[in-house]
């Protein structure tokens, strides 16, 4: 049996696709051990201009093309088509995100791609979808955030619909997408066939905000917004503690609820009606989490949370960024790793996502500097020689980064 030394060693990804779904399927697959090939346009990824820069560089890309060979390819050349399909013929897994039409465009259909490749397992990531009414419109995260019902149930009740700070959609999309190639890979191994893999930005996050279809379809309910409050149980709420910060607070199971109760001195709501089953908690909520708050104001968030934890109260601090960094469990779990980088010597990054025992994988190096940095060292192993490299780069089709000798 050949050793297999991680989750999906010898799998070989062509990622030719922007923000940034896409780029984050990729990321995880390479994160375990897969060669995954980042195709930008010799421009630049725009991910490279995102959030702030030191010395010009973008920590976005840094930990989101970690792990990655760097080749820059322009398709709207034909010579640039014709290393995509190159480089296809052997891959197991193309990732990417143009609006519907444009690869058939471009002559790269999932058809011609499986003719040349029938293992070939190809994910498109849209905002809508392949199919559809809307297929053919643009679709970002936000526009994901928006019409998946997120938004709406997301802020107070007082104030506007609420988009999330950080790309939500696309990174649920994202992980999502890593674990339908994972299936389609699996699928491949027993009956030989590669896979289309049809993702619009929408659906994942539509998924996990829970049955509120069917309650609206069944009962004609409308959730609204409840600021850091649940509807579905109490107490779940932050709570503002003495030395002006946070805890979060969620007493999702009746003896949790006791013990909490116990904690802050107050056993004889425990029998109040007003709070005796979760149904209750609901509706006397905001009472509950007056009650709550006048005893967390009175203490520092340290000593809340020593108190919690001693009695098994499900709580945690909110942290702010600075703090994620100096937890030790998230420093000795890995959650958060120190990553070697020729530019600033190390930079602390988010860790693996998940932890497997026999075929883990790991962060080798962040996202490389220069665009095109290992389009030479690709193509040559592509069959390509030198001049042929040359010649595309002379005529736009490519671009290439000579390292220093």
């Amino acid at each position: 049996m050949t050793d297999i030394k991680s989750l999906f060693d010898r799998v070989r990804v062509l990622d030719i696709s922007t923000l940034f779904a896409g780029p984050i399927a990729a990321t995880l697959l390479a994160d375990y051990g897969a060669e995954v090939i980042k195709v930008e346009h010799p421009r630049g990824d725009d991910l490279r201009t995102w959030g702030e820069k030191k010395n010009g560089l973008s920590m976005w890309w840094k930990v989101y093309s970690r792990n990655k060979k760097l080749i820059s390819v322009d398709l709207n050349h034909e010579e640039g088509r014709k290393v995509i399909l190159k480089l296809l013929a052997d891959a197991d897994v193309l990732i990417e995100n143009f609006r519907p039409g444009r690869m058939d465009y471009w002559g790269l259909s999932y058809e011609t791609l499986s003719s040349l490749n029938p293992r070939l397992i190809e994910v498109s990531v849209t905002g809508f979808g392949q199919s559809g009414p809307y297929s053919d419109l643009p679709g970002f995260g936000t526009i994901a955030e928006a019409m998946s019902g997120f938004a709406n149930i997301n802020g107070y009740s007082e104030g506007p619909p609420t988009l999330p700070p950080m790309p939500l959609a696309d990174g649920v999309a994202g992980i999502t997408a890593a674990f339908a190639i994972a299936g389609s890979l699996f699928r491949r191994e027993k009956c030989g066939e590669g896979e289309r893999i049809d993702l619009a930005l929408y659906e994942p996050l539509m998924w996990i905000i829970g049955p509120q279809i069917s309650e609206n379809q069944q009962m004609g309910t409308i959730h609204g917004r409840r600021g850091n409050q649940s509807n579905i149980t109490s107490p779940r709420n932050i709570y503002m503690t003495r030395d002006g910060r946070w805890v979060a607070l969620s007493a999702s199971a009746q003896t949790i609820v006791e013990r909490l109760f116990r904690c802050i001195g107050r056993p004889d709501l425990i029998e109040d009606p007003r709070f005796r089953t979760n149904t209750d908690r609901l509706k006397n909520r905001d009472e509950l989490d007056e009650i709550i708050t006048s005893w967390t104001r009175e203490r520092d968030q340290e000593e809340i949370v020593k108190i919690f934890r001693a009695n098994q109260v499900a709580i945690a601090p909110v942290y702010d960024t600075s703090q994620l960094s100096k937890d030790e469990h998230f420093r000795e779990r890995g959650s958060i790793l120190s990553v070697n980088d020729p530019n600033f010597g190390h930079i602390l990054m988010q860790g693996l996502i998940t932890k497997l025992a026999k075929h883990g994988g790991k962060v080798g190096y962040p996202g490389k500097e220069h665009i095109g940095e290992d389009t030479i060292d690709v193509l040559l192993d592509a069959g390509y020689t030198k001049e042929e490299i040359a010649r595309m780069s002379e005529i736009g089709a490519i671009k290439y980064y000579e390292k220093p000798m």
